[in-house]
């Protein structure tokens, strides 16, 4: 028999004030169900002939029934979060209870060795057994009932209403925790979920009230104050939608916990502190990525690995993701020191941290770079340093290409010299038809890593992606900075457009697909729909409690090396669909080792002179190089 029982329920506990005080509650309603099962069995009539028998087995039953119930944790149940788990408990004490006392009953008392006291009724044992069920039970119930209904008549602060997007479990746990916490501000008064066939129906006696497209109506109806989303619930565009609508209607719209997370809030949890305020990530969600984690773990799991670039947003976080597959070793490189140190920092955090070493190098010393492979001999490697600002790069063409190209070519040549096995460059959007020098480098060390891969034995791929949310450098953080000023908020064109994904999503995939691959590749990451920069703007504004009328947004024109919007493929070259739905494959023309060295020789004796010498040899030397037809200048107009 199965029973509602686990190991960590059964065993002797502390008695606690509480404890005891509910043993004491629990004693006086087992004799006042036992009295009433005695006076239910004869027809409510009291008679001193069964008042004997239950004045000589009272203090007995009582007795037994307290240590069952205490010893499979009733006693220490919270009356408050009474659960379908703490009942089929109480069944099952109930049950015990009475099978003990039968078993007595038949033993002992029968015989006449318990002092010549009759038997108790069989009646009055399974009545008593009912009755204890019902009264515990109920008892409880109310109590949660009229706790968490009458909670904010009694609250000291005031009570704010609330609709939950999501009758599923996340919303549904959300809810009762709210519900149940005495500290906590909210009344919900209902959910709201586009699954047609939950509306009208309830959940912890919560109503559906209708769609998540209803919320705008729903909160002017009801006078809302706050709208919870569970974090990833929705898409960007939902999202946005939502955010629209409820502060129109004048409702604050706050993320609640993913599920994993809300499956850790206890009792004692202040799970409303917990809600926070929307973030950028959120209007711009994208599903979660499923990793296939035993291909990856294959990848590295015992092995060692390296990681340039490894103090950069796109560095860093593939070194978190790298360590939950248990690599051997993990070596961390950059030139920056700070984002070493601070990296270092963060694995003396770690429990469980694999060995680990933290390297301030030059990728472009390749005499360092021998070094560091010689002693360390990596198996798989993760190219991510790079000089990646446009603007500065136009200025400082020479960095680009030594930094870029150069040293990408210096550390290839190195992994295929030291057997390492897989070789993972992290490229760019803005290698396709680039109209800047970064992204023209980045597509001369993305030739290259093919070229060198038809001839090594080391698995050389590249990953193409664009933009991450919340890079170093990158758009947001600039945005929110000067919005903390006050404004103005500087965009280069009304019509520029660029495709984001989200760090932690870039870095997973990039493992994904150094797991997938053969060698040769082209990987290019399923980056969803682009988002203009002036919608980012104002969603920014929007978020930061503003509006437009105080924080204004003034367009600064296109810098050099920009364009209005970026590609993933070039025309040449066909999106193929991998065992990963959102991890792509371009095929492309093959790329010829010799003639790419012959144009890195090239741009090396360049190096020396003006930039714009540096960026005219660039666009002799690669046709792809220079400023965006007009053709896919072409964007959405500003709404």
């Amino acid at each position: 028999m199965n029973l509602p029982l686990s190991k960590h329920r059964i065993g002797m506990r502390p008695l606690s004030r509480k404890a005891a005080g509910l043993v004491v509650v629990h004693a006086v309603a087992f004799a006042a169900v036992y009295f009433f099962a005695f006076f239910t069995r004869y027809d409510f009539t009291f008679e001193w002939r069964w008042f004997a028998i239950y004045a000589a087995t009272v203090s007995g039953l009582v007795v037994l029934k307290s240590i069952i119930f205490y010893v499979l944790g009733l006693c220490h149940v919270s009356w408050r979060r009474m659960a379908f788990a703490d009942l089929l408990n109480l069944i099952w004490a109930a049950t015990l209870s009475m099978l003990v006392l039968a078993t007595i009953d038949g033993l002992f008392l029968t015989s006449g060795r318990f002092g010549g006291v009759q038997h108790v009724p069989r009646g009055v044992i399974l009545l008593d057994w009912a009755a204890t069920i019902l009264l515990i039970g109920g008892i409880r119930a109310v109590w949660r009932s009229v706790h968490e209904e009458l909670r904010p008549l009694f609250s000291r602060q005031p009570a704010r209403t609330a609709l939950i997007i999501g009758a599923n479990q996340a919303g549904e746990l959300l809810a009762r925790n709210l519900m149940a916490t005495a500290r906590s501000p909210y009344v919900i008064v209902g959910f709201l979920d586009d699954d047609a066939s939950l509306h009208h129906t309830r959940f912890s006696g919560i109503e559906v009230l209708g769609s998540v497209a209803n919320a705008g109506a729903e909160v002017a109806r009801r006078h809302v104050d706050d709208v919870l989303v569970q974090s990833g619930t929705l898409t960007g565009r939902a999202f946005r939608q939502l955010l629209a609508d409820c502060s129109a209607s004048g409702a604050a719209v706050k993320v609640m916990p993913a599920i994993d997370e809300l499956l850790g809030v206890t009792a004692n949890d202040r799970t409303h502190m917990r809600l926070r305020p929307v973030e950028i990530k959120d209007v711009l969600r994208r599903e979660p990525v499923q990793l296939d984690d035993s291909a990856v773990a294959s990848l590295v799991a015992g092995r060692t690995v390296l990681i340039t670039g490894a103090g950069g947003s796109i560095g860093s976080e593939i070194c978190r993701q790298v360590v939950r597959f248990h690599p051997r070793r993990i070596v961390l490189l950059d030139h920056a020191e700070n984002g070493v140190f601070a990296l270092e920092q963060e694995f003396a955090r770690l429990d469980r941290a694999p060995a680990a070493d933290f390297l301030v190098a030059d990728i472009t010393d390749e005499d360092r770079m021998d070094r560091i492979f010689a002693s360390y001999r990596p198996d798989v490697v993760f190219h991510a340093a790079a000089h990646k600002h446009v603007p500065l790069m136009e200025t400082n063409p020479a960095e680009a290409i030594k930094n870029n190209c150069l040293a990408t070519r210096i550390l290839a040549r190195l992994a295929d010299c030291h057997g390492t096995g897989t070789f993972v460059f992290i490229s760019t959007d803005k290698a396709v038809y680039p109209t800047s020098v970064m992204g023209c480098s980045k597509l001369i060390a993305e030739r290259y890593v093919q070229a060198l891969s038809s001839e090594s034995d080391t698995r050389f791929m590249v990953v193409r992606f664009g933009n991450v949310l919340g890079s170093s450098g990158s758009v947001v953080p600039t945005f929110q900075e000067q919005i903390r000023r006050g404004g103005p908020i500087t965009v280069t064109h009304p019509e520029i457009e660029r495709f984001f994904m989200l760090i932690p999503e870039a870095a997973q995939l990039v493992l994904q697909a150094a797991a997938m691959g053969k060698g040769g590749e082209i990987f290019v990451l399923d980056m969803g729909e682009s988002v203009r920069i002036v919608d980012l703007a104002r969603d920014l504004i929007a978020l930061s409690g503003m509006s437009e009328d105080d924080i204004e947004i003034v367009f600064t024109g296109l810098r050099p090396g920009e364009k209005l919007a970026e590609e993933l493929y070039f025309a040449d070259e066909r999106r193929v669909a991998t065992p990963h739905p959102k991890v792509f494959c371009a095929t492309h023309r093959p790329a010829d080792l010799a003639a790419i060295e012959g144009l890195l020789e090239a741009l090396r004796e360049v190096l020396d002179e003006p930039a714009d010498m540096i960026r005219a040899r660039l666009q002799e030397l690669v046709p792809e190089y220079g400023p965006a037809p007009s053709w896919r200048q072409t964007s959405r107009s500003v709404e």
